[in-house]
């Protein structure tokens, strides 16, 4: 089951900066292991849009708190919810 995660970030840009790389190494860990479906920053960097493939919610939740974002505060909070594809351009999304 897919879970969308709609994150507020902290307004520490300086922290952001110096965690997105082990946030990053974090995701591909993820979608390598077939658990992220999608994840990028919001353009004015206040947050997130990522979806976890996931079993459970619990499971979804144990994704976003192990996130180095997670772990270090910049998940100021989020919103999770469980999500259907009905749609999707594949053209448009990045490989």
């Amino acid at each position: 089951m897919k879970f969308a995660a709609i994150i507020e970030y902290a307004p520490d840009k300086a922290k952001i900066a110096q965690i997105r790389p082990e946030h990053r190494h974090y995701l591909t860990s993820l979608r390598e292991r077939g658990q992220l479906v999608l994840a990028g920053p919001f353009t004015d960097d206040s947050g997130a849009l990522i979806v976890y493939e996931a079993a459970t919610r619990a499971y979804a939740e144990k994704l976003i708190q192990g996130d180095p974002f997670s772990r270090n505060g910049i998940f100021r909070k989020y919103d999770l919810r469980p999500w259907n594809t009905v749609m999707a351009n594949h053209d448009l999304l990045p490989a």
